[in-house]
């Protein structure tokens, strides 16, 4: 009897590898953990080799499933060549991601939107959330990361983030002086937060620095000089909440969320791939 591979199995083992768990894996795939599991069990036994190590908290690849992942990344590029046949242009993925939003994510997000769909070209925008959401509205993107906004209803929680008050160790602020920011400029939702609860605090500030992107508000906070307002999960080693030691306000947490419109199936399994592999790195961070 000759055994072959289904490729739809092949693509639920590159899912648990990439995603290290069957729950991510079955949610990016839109299916049920059950369903993967057997998925799996069907091409251990096809290859005759045990690919996953199943334990309650982890799932971890044998050496075999290791030594598979590289035919099984090949086998999943040459089939989706084979789908788009002669076609001019691949199809454009356009994804806007908050800047407070990205993070750590950001490239294995990337990464694992090109090995599980290669045939898409991605077009990544990094910005304020509600720049975000305008162009997202104006039909500009295909989908957008952003921080939940006033009211606005719909999109789907991809994880919850606290914010805290971020600089380093060496850090002094010398008493009667207004505490030194650095934040990104208006209108930064995460910049509007700090500073109102700033001013109902009764706490008197100055904007220190102001920066085009998180990444050089962080640099300043690491340089020593201001105060950063950011996410726990973005902060980087070398930072720390002093909020609790100068008894600064509380800046509560904000929902980032996933708002999407496309019905195409590649690009709607990308952002699957893309909500599952956010989550899991949230967590983990």
């Amino acid at each position: 009897m000759i055994m072959t591979l289904d490729i739809d199995t092949v693509q639920a083992f590159l899912l648990v590898a990439e995603l290290q768990g069957f729950t991510r894996a079955a949610e990016a795939l839109g299916t049920t953990q059950a369903a993967i599991s057997m998925k799996l069990q069907r091409l251990e036994t096809v290859l005759g080799k045990r690919l996953v190590e199943r334990s309650p908290r982890a799932v971890r690849l044998t050496a075999d499933g290791a030594a598979f992942l590289h035919h099984a990344r090949a086998l999943i590029e040459v089939h989706d060549r084979a789908l788009s046949g002669e076609r001019p242009a691949r199809q454009q993925l356009t994804l806007g991601i908050s800047d407070h939003a990205a993070g750590p994510e950001l490239v294995p997000l990337l990464e694992r939107l090109h090995a599980m769909a290669s045939q898409l070209a991605l077009a990544v925008n990094i910005g304020f959330s509600r720049e975000m959401l305008d162009a997202y509205d104006a039909g500009e993107l295909d989908a957008v990361i952003v921080r939940q906004e006033g009211s606005r209803r719909g999109g789907e929680k991809l994880t919850e983030d606290e914010f805290g008050w971020f600089a380093t160790k060496r850090f002094v602020w010398p008493r009667g002086d207004a505490l030194p920011l650095a934040t990104l400029a208006p209108p930064c939702g995460v910049r509007a937060l700090a500073v109102r609860a700033l001013d109902k605090a009764g706490i008197a500030w100055t904007e220190s620095f102001v920066g085009g992107g998180v990444t050089a508000v962080v640099a300043a906070a690491l340089a020593g000089l201001a105060v950063a307002p950011l996410v726990r999960r973005i902060a980087p080693p070398g930072l720390i909440d002093i909020g609790p030691t100068h008894k600064l306000p509380r800046l509560g947490a904000s929902k980032v969320m996933l708002h999407s419109k496309v019905g195409d199936p590649a690009k709607l399994a990308a952002l699957r791939t893309l909500a599952a592999t956010f989550r899991s790195v949230a967590a983990a961070a």
